[in-house]
């Protein structure tokens, strides 16, 4: 997602806000539910997904639906925002919506997990399993974002907190270690590796599967 700016949405004919600070949109479709949060009333997350399809791509707006059908569970679920999509033919940005709609999934754990998986998947790469609990005889070992259980290869997605925050980085070790110990190989993904290194970290990665099982096929990712 873009920025940390206060997303306003205008419903019927009248002009988008503008102002700074504060992104303006406009729809012709109002919102079917609202809540209320510190005396504002503000959007169903569903009724946002289906506002801002015509303002976000469609990597955009899958880290969007990651997060609401995550965060809100039962009150917005993946069958939910796919039926308040379908109903809301004629919508600017529609088309771009469903798009997303079939790659949106349950447990993501921040944005840049959710390009992870999305970066495997363009590059040709879907034999994997997310938010993956590992398991030695010893008993539990770690959850990482990717799994390949028949390679015993993870990836985990660090931010910037598993660099600056001291506990994070040292629970970040020894969770290295125990995956070393237990027999799996483990890549660690940063935000250059998902952008102008996805090259080279693609490159890692089949290095990674094919060294320890029958080679997965990865592409280059498409700009």
């Amino acid at each position: 997602m873009r920025g940390t700016a206060l997303h306003v949405v205008t419903i019927g004919s009248d002009r988008a806000m503008r102002r700074p600070g504060v992104v303006g949109h406009r729809t012709r479709f109002g919102a079917r539910r609202l809540l209320l949060r510190d005396s504002l009333r503000i959007m169903h997350p569903i009724d946002i997904f289906v506002a801002l399809a015509s303002s976000l791509n469609v990597g955009e707006l899958v880290e969007l639906g990651d997060a609401i059908v995550t965060r809100f569970g039962g009150h917005a679920s993946l069958a939910a925002l796919r039926e308040a999509v379908m109903d809301r033919r004629g919508a600017r940005g529609i088309r771009r919506a469903r798009e997303a709609l079939a790659l949106i999934s349950t447990g993501s754990r921040s944005p840049g997990e959710t390009r992870l998986r999305l970066l495997l998947q363009r590059s040709g790469c879907s034999d994997y399993l997310p938010n993956f609990r590992i398991q030695s005889r010893d008993g539990f070992v770690a959850c990482v974002d990717i799994a390949f259980p028949q390679a015993r290869v993870a990836i985990e997605y660090e931010g910037d907190v598993h660099r600056t925050d001291p506990r994070t980085f040292r629970k970040d070790i020894t969770r290295g270690e125990r995956l070393r110990d237990a027999g799996w190989w483990l890549i660690r993904a940063t935000a250059y590796d998902l952008h102008r290194g996805r090259g080279e970290f693609l490159a890692r990665v089949r290095r990674a599967l094919s060294a320890a099982a029958p080679p997965i096929p990865i592409v280059e990712a498409s700009t």
